[in-house]
């Protein structure tokens, strides 16, 4: 698989809120995808992070859609409610 070209690395606060954004309310659909893209994308998290491959096969969207969410921008877009 190629090398990952962006590196997500979530605080546990970060990881929290977007896990509450994908549980709870209503939220615009390109909201939910960015907060599970970057949730499985996180080396933090016990198993690390997932390939862009893996994600887009799992939530069944582009590999292209994966790569614009990875900025700092894009995630304090994503947590602003």
């Amino acid at each position: 698989m190629p090398e990952k070209k962006y590196i997500v690395a979530l605080s546990c606060k970060e990881r929290e809120a977007l896990g509450t954004l994908t549980t709870t309310g209503k939220t615009a659909a390109y909201r939910l995808n960015h907060a599970r893209i970057l949730l499985k994308a996180d080396i933090n998290q016990d198993e690390g992070g997932w390939q862009d491959q893996e994600i887009s096969e799992a939530l069944d969207i582009s590999v292209s859609t994966i790569d614009p969410t990875f900025s700092r921008s894009s995630l304090s877009s994503t947590l602003a409610i």
